[in-house]
């Protein structure tokens, strides 16, 4: 699958990038709002994984201005943050998200949900 993953901490989204190539997967980075959206409409990702807490523009406007795009219908928004009380998730479901992981991110449980998702995209495609 097409991942897209937007974060300011380069590290933190470098150290994922490695680790979901790893599975096989086209991984496209981004280090902020801005040049999340970009990428994310130029490539049609299946999966975006959004830091929320980005500069300027945040993951939850990330997810809104997505979610605006015909293409987007499928893709697959995954909330990674710090921020995980229930009126956080709240606010990243109703921004569009339809996952929300509270970091430090636990990647057996994020490639389990990709699993799902390629599987659900299979079966979708063979109608």
């Amino acid at each position: 699958m097409r991942i897209l993953i937007a974060d300011d901490n380069r590290d933190a989204a470098e150290a994922l990038s490695q680790f979901l190539a790893r599975t096989g997967h086209s991984i496209f980075l981004a280090y902020d709002g801005r040049q999340a959206i970009e990428l994310a409409n130029q490539l049609k990702p299946e999966v975006a994984v959004l830091d929320i807490g980005m500069p300027e523009i945040d993951g939850y406007e990330v997810a809104r201005r997505l979610r605006a795009e015909a293409w987007s219908a499928r893709l697959v928004l995954v909330a990674v943050t710090g921020w995980g009380q229930a009126h956080d998730k709240n606010e990243a479901f109703a921004a569009g998200f339809n996952h929300h992981f509270t970091k430090p991110i636990d990647p057996g449980r994020l490639e389990s949900l990709l699993a799902e998702v390629n599987q659900e995209n299979y079966r979708l495609q063979q109608g």
